[in-house]
């Protein structure tokens, strides 16, 4: 088994809408270690992630808010810190309140299998 650190998505804009934003490959395992997102707007945004096709029982982070960039405020951005096991062919879903605000940017481990 080899396991390689790597960026699994992003950065990238993340509409309204539940887009799939990663899918674990075939023969694959994927770690979800790290979640980046910076919102550079002038108001909160939400987020909802979900591992699968999203609805409430896939969701990790259901409308879960980034706050805005504003005057003087330097922490626009969340990092999120997972350990959460993907399958192969599982995909990594995200939407956002408001859309292509939020930039999202997914690190892990892909551990091939075999």
């Amino acid at each position: 088994m080899a396991r390689t650190p790597k960026r699994l998505a992003g950065p990238a804009l993340v509409a309204t809408g539940p887009t799939t934003i990663y899918t674990v490959p075939a023969s694959t395992k994927t770690v979800l270690r790290h979640i980046h997102i910076n919102n550079p707007s002038a108001s909160p945004v939400t987020i909802t992630l979900s591992i699968g096709a999203d609805a409430a029982g896939t969701r990790f982070l259901e409308t879960y808010s980034i706050p805005a960039k504003a005057a003087g405020v330097t922490d626009s951005a969340r990092d999120i810190f997972v350990y959460f096991v993907m399958e192969a062919t599982e995909i990594l879903t995200a939407s956002a309140g408001t859309n292509n605000i939020l930039n999202i940017l997914v690190a892990g481990d892909e551990i091939t299998l075999g």
